[in-house]
């Protein structure tokens, strides 16, 4: 069985790790630290750390100024709440460029019971359009981890990292070292790729063991970095493959399946299917049995693989 693993404890540990050997390393929380994990970096740092109420908009606010103050600022919350501070994103950080990290945790449906209220599946593509904004979909908590070590120490500008509530597979090794804006190859395959993000990426793996019993050889690709994204890596699959499916646990509009579909069209047009949310809110109830309700699930990518697989044979016949 595959082990798995927190993101969000993974965070909460590393962080707390991180500001023991960096004294400018500051932590604010939208009055949820016990969920977000934070509350590890709080105890231990009290003076470096700010429960900032339900005001999420003035959390921002103040990141933006302690980053202006020569402070390295993260700022967590569940992603649905970080949506509704778009303006002091855009305007106080993201603007100036300011070295702010935003790691939000219960993004997607794995919030589960909380139903639709909670389970936002368009933070992903809010983030992206901001300016100056980079935005990683870490696939499971070694890679959580190694993320956060590369924003400490390799960057000075806004972030947005997305976790999730449920555990997650391992599926790196543990001396895997995160590359910003590269994808990562979990398994090789001729006939069709799958890009997948977060947790839809061991369900990808699964789906392509499931096509490989019915003659279809799937390569199977962890795009964690969304914005910028590794162009390099799906245009050579576009070539190699000449098929390709997206699998997120987000909207199809606006996430990764619609930076694949733009980077194939501007270099390399292939027919390119999207799993994911269809243009719909979410529903509460048990957090995996929510991906088969909503089409995302492993027989779900089978099936559409199939369905891409097939459509490849009629674009061979356009002249």
């Amino acid at each position: 069985m595959t082990k798995t693993a927190s993101l969000r404890e993974t965070y909460g540990e590393k962080i707390t790790e991180i500001g023991r050997r960096n004294k400018d390393l500051v932590v604010l929380d939208g009055d949820l630290s016990t969920s977000t994990k934070t509350a590890t970096f709080g105890k231990e740092f009290s003076d470096r750390f700010f429960n900032m109420g339900i005001s999420e908009q003035s959390m921002i606010t103040t990141a933006a100024g302690l980053a202006l103050c020569g402070k390295k600022v993260f700022a967590s919350t569940f992603a649905v709440f970080l949506t509704r501070t778009y303006e002091q994103l855009r305007q106080s950080v993201c603007y100036n460029n300011l070295d702010v990290k935003l790691v939000v945790t219960h993004a997607g449906l794995t919030v589960g019971e909380d139903g639709a209220t909670h389970q936002i599946v368009e933070d992903v593509g809010i983030m992206s359009g901001l300016p100056n904004m980079k935005v990683i979909v870490p696939v499971d908590s070694i890679e959580t981890a190694s993320v956060m070590d590369f924003l400490v120490e390799k960057t000075r500008t806004p972030y947005y990292v997305r976790l999730t509530r449920e555990k997650f597979p391992v599926l790196n090794q543990p001396d895997y070292v995160y590359k910003p804006g590269k994808a990562v190859t979990f398994k090789e395959g001729s006939d069709i790729t799958l890009f997948g993000m977060g947790a839809m990426v061991s369900y990808a793996l699964d789906a392509a063991a499931e096509l490989k019993n019915r003659g279809i050889d799937a390569r199977v690709i962890n795009m964690s970095s969304i914005k910028p994204i590794d162009r390099y890596e799906i245009i050579k699959a576009a070539r190699e493959t000449g098929r390709i499916v997206t699998v997120e646990e987000h909207s199809i509009f606006n996430g990764l399946g619609s930076r694949v579909a733009e980077v194939t069209s501007e270099e390399y047009p292939v027919p390119v299917f999207r799993v994911g949310m269809q243009d719909t809110f979410g529903k509460s109830g048990k957090s995996w049995d929510l991906f088969d309700y909503f089409h995302i699930g492993v027989n779900d990518i089978v099936r559409i693989s199939e369905q891409c697989f097939r459509e490849e044979k009629r674009y061979e016949n356009i002249s």
